[in-house]
């Protein structure tokens, strides 16, 4: 298989810091993501793909997997298929991206190691500021465990690109800055400084520093999290984040500057869709009322665990 030789495939990217890692993919998982055979592991390995050794096989973290995946041009590893897929759309009219469209938003929240009976507390959709809505999406009741939500929500795109020139100017330094994509823990997102300092990006990442930026500059802004819509009909629970900023002329504009840099990595022909992202809101996100490096949902049982939150997001029909 052509491509980049392992080698240089590890040397191009940031391996996730072993205080965020969690290996927890088998050698026979890493070799089917990466279609690779066992000397190829080996060769990766010894290039530094960090693992952990249990039982006698070895075990890495997914998205160092994912990285490797991407950034390999073997054209056929599971990462390069899953987000050439993801982003098909992105080469298309971005016409598209601007109706009103429909989607069946369920989540679960697990509460680890739940210590009672407590109320929770849901970082739920918050399309209406952008022309959406929401059906449904009652409050979860207070229960030990787990809860649910679930409703249908109606997103809408507008263009409403960046005026002010400082704001385009910002956006356009960090699109040109040369940080590499990755796929990154969302704990380690929240550390964008550490991120930047490594080279690497993300979208939460990219939308706490940006906003950051923005704020320096005289803007009110912020980064909010929000859910990617419509990646393998709702199999693939990628976390998001965007900027909101208060233009110059006084209407709140939605940057999404990550997405902006991995279409422009991804595809050459994403030009209006790049041109979307700076400013403009499109129907693929589900903005949410949660800040950029908070997290979706809590329980208030007192367990010092983080709540897991898995969102299923699919067409409605």
């Amino acid at each position: 298989m052509t491509g980049t030789p392992w080698e240089k495939v590890a040397n191009s990217i940031e391996f996730i810091p072993v205080e965020y890692s969690s290996k927890t993919q088998s050698e026979s998982v890493a070799q089917e993501m990466l279609r690779c055979d066992p000397a190829d592991l080996d060769r990766l390995v010894d290039a530094g793909l960090p693992f952990e050794s249990r039982a006698g096989v070895r075990h890495f973290d997914a998205n160092d997997l994912y990285n490797l995946g991407m950034y390999s041009q073997k054209s056929n590893t599971q990462p390069e298929l899953t987000f050439r897929m993801l982003f098909r759309f992105a080469g298309r009219s971005v016409e598209d991206l601007l109706r009103p469209k429909s989607w069946d938003f369920s989540v679960r929240l697990d509460c680890v190691e739940c210590d009672g009976v407590a109320p929770w507390r849901f970082e739920a959709p918050d399309v209406d500021r952008f022309g959406g809505s929401v059906v449904g999406g009652a409050a979860p009741e207070p229960s030990s465990g787990s809860a649910e939500y679930a409703a249908t929500i109606t997103t809408t795109g507008a263009r409403t690109p960046l005026v002010a020139p400082a704001l385009r100017r910002l956006a356009r330094e960090y699109l040109d800055a040369g940080y590499r994509w990755q796929m990154i823990p969302v704990a380690m997102q929240a550390d964008h400084e550490l991120v930047h300092a490594l080279g690497a990006t993300s979208c939460i990442a990219a939308s706490l520093l940006l906003a950051e930026r923005f704020r320096a500059a005289g803007y009110r802004a912020e980064a909010k999290r929000g859910w990617f819509c419509g990646v393998l009909g709702g199999a693939l629970d990628l976390p998001h984040a965007c900027v909101e900023v208060e233009d110059e002329d006084g209407v709140f504009k939605t940057v999404d500057i990550a997405k902006a840099q991995l279409a422009a990595r991804l595809s050459s022909n994403t030009e209006d869709f790049q041109e979307l992202c700076l400013g403009s809101t499109y129907n693929k996100v589900i903005p949410s009322t949660a800040p950029g490096n908070a997290s979706f949902g809590y329980h208030e049982c007192g367990s010092r665990l983080p709540v897991h939150v898995r969102a299923d997001i699919r067409s409605s029909r």
